[in-house]
């Protein structure tokens, strides 16, 4: 495993592993008032990881959903956005010219990324600590 891939998939349980076998319920509760809702968490990671991907631009306005999901087929598209937003970074990985490419002064492609696999792990940790919370996570 390459460094990036290390980053993106290593370290802990299978980003899709986190993500599934999940209810509508489930991942719409919210356990606690200090708490967001698992699907909060995932929506805030995706609108991160497109804005640091270029697929949006980065403009003021909600960090995280002001609903959650009516249907559990909205889930299970934001879990596909999330995971697709994984392979594309890693498909930048595999150009050394992107990856120097100087997204605004002082930083390059390489230490975005890095930043966003960073961000990323945090959010799959509170996914997880969510998940053990609503006693639906199995360590295996």
């Amino acid at each position: 495993m390459n460094q990036w891939e290390h980053l993106f998939h290593g370290e802990y349980a299978e980003r899709s592993r986190i993500l599934s076998g999940l209810t509508l319920e489930q991942v719409s509760a919210v356990p606690s008032d200090q708490c967001q809702s698992i699907f909060a968490e995932l929506w805030h990671t995706v609108l991160w990881q497109k804005i640091v991907l270029r697929d949006q631009p980065w403009e003021e306005g909600d960090l995280y959903p002001t609903h959650g999901p009516v249907k559990l087929e909205e889930w299970t598209a934001l879990v596909a956005e999330f995971l697709t937003g994984i392979e594309t970074a890693l498909d930048w990985t595999r150009s050394p010219e992107r990856l120097n490419f100087t997204v605004e002064p002082g930083v390059t492609t390489s230490d975005a990324l890095r930043s966003l696999a960073v961000h990323n792990a945090y959010h799959m940790g509170k996914i997880v600590a969510l998940r053990q919370m609503m006693g639906i996570w199995w360590a295996q």
